[in-house]
């Protein structure tokens, strides 16, 4: 297990990899990733970052000796990804990257739109001041941080913001929407200027909430989704103008 853990240490080059094999437990005792969740956190790095496109197949013998480990972490790896959208299984035929598609991206933004405005107006008048200076530290890490990284403290940036809402099984559906929103806005923050402008959105949320200014808060957040929603149906779009046919292996 160690020698599988070191290789795929090793060959991950798409993102900065866990933080070691080890994550603290309760009580804070260490608890060894398994080979499993780093097969995984490969796997979604290349898929985010464009290494494996949409419509690549996932060859599970060349993936298991690429990375080490045998075909039972492999298998289980991209049935966690299938459950989160990223890997679409065929029978008969294999598993493959997700194909990109406008009506998911809109549907995505869709549901947003409908649960994060409402939350956010009924956190504002609740959130604590400490949350918020909470907020403004991981606003200046999203400046800081490469685009691969900026999508997991966007949750949380937006996470924290609704959090006081005390509306737990909404806040379980929008976290669905933004894994899976996760992958399209890779291809929106490569674009410095676009997320530079998010981040100075979310500073001004913060400032609005603050302010205990729900109303306002609502119609920013709103204008907010619907800036980065044609934006990456724009970036969509001129992809699927270029993506090659879906393979015939994939297709039905």
């Amino acid at each position: 297990m160690k020698d599988q853990i070191f290789k795929i240490h090793m060959i991950t080059s798409t993102s900065t990899p866990p933080s070691d094999t080890a994550q603290r437990g309760v009580g804070g005792r260490l608890m060894r990733k398994t080979a499993v969740e780093l097969v995984e956190y490969e796997l979604r790095a290349r898929i985010m970052s464009g290494v494996l496109p949409p419509g690549a197949p996932l060859r599970q013998e060349a993936l298991s000796e690429e990375l080490g480990v045998s075909r039972i972490p492999l298998r289980e790896a991209i049935r966690l990804l299938s459950s989160e959208g990223l890997v679409d299984l065929i029978p008969h035929k294999g598993a493959y990257v997700s194909m990109i598609s406008l009506d998911e991206v809109q549907e995505l933004f869709d549901l947003r739109m409908r649960l994060e405005p409402w939350l956010i107006y009924e956190a504002t008048t609740r959130i604590s001041e400490s949350e918020l200076d909470r907020g403004e530290r991981i606003v200046q890490k999203m400046n800081e941080v490469n685009p691969e990284d900026w999508g997991k403290l966007n949750w949380e940036l937006h996470e924290l913001l609704y959090h006081a809402a005390e509306r737990p099984m909404a806040m379980n559906i929008l976290r669905t929407l933004h894994e899976k929103t996760e992958r399209y806005l890779r291809f929106q923050v490569v674009n410095a200027p676009i997320r530079q402008q998010a981040n100075e959105e979310h500073s001004a949320l913060i400032e609005m909430c603050r302010n205990r200014q729900a109303d306002k808060a609502k119609v920013a957040l709103e204008q907010h989704i619907n800036e980065a929603a044609q934006q990456i149906l724009g970036i969509v779009s001129r992809m699927l103008e270029t993506q090659p046919a879906v393979p015939a292996e994939q297709a039905a």
